[in-house]
């Protein structure tokens, strides 16, 4: 019994990345699924914390009245766009403008783009 409660004081020293990092591996080594476990585990064990979100989508949803300006924003948080590539991109809004950026870039991406009169959210 003493190694069960060793390994469960250790389980319980895991952030919630390296747990769910450690069910993965056991489902691929073990060629099983923990996915009614973990649906059950919230309502059974009283509401861990969820995984928190580190990567952000900016999605231009509308150029608004200053197409021109907004223009020069996304050529502004979108690297590598020459001008008539941010145009396009521009004109098919809405269409994400910055993918897979952490949650300050997100936010100075979009503050630069509403700056410009353009209707931006983050996903």
């Amino acid at each position: 019994m003493a190694d069960l409660e060793k390994i469960a004081e250790e389980l319980g020293k895991l952030t919630v990345i390296e747990a769910a990092e450690l069910v993965k591996n056991l489902e691929e080594a073990w060629g099983v699924s923990a996915a009614a476990a973990v649906a059950a585990g919230p309502a059974a064990g009283g509401g861990e914390a969820a995984e928190e979100k580190t990567e952000f989508d900016v999605v231009l949803v509308e150029a608004g009245a200053s197409k021109i300006g907004v223009i020069k924003a996304v050529r502004g948080v979108a690297s590598g766009l020459g001008l008539a590539d941010a145009k396009k991109l521009v004109e098919s809004a809405p269409v994400a403008v910055v993918e897979g950026v952490d949650k300050d870039a997100a936010d100075a991406a979009k503050a630069a783009l509403e700056e410009a009169g353009a209707k931006v959210e983050i996903k």
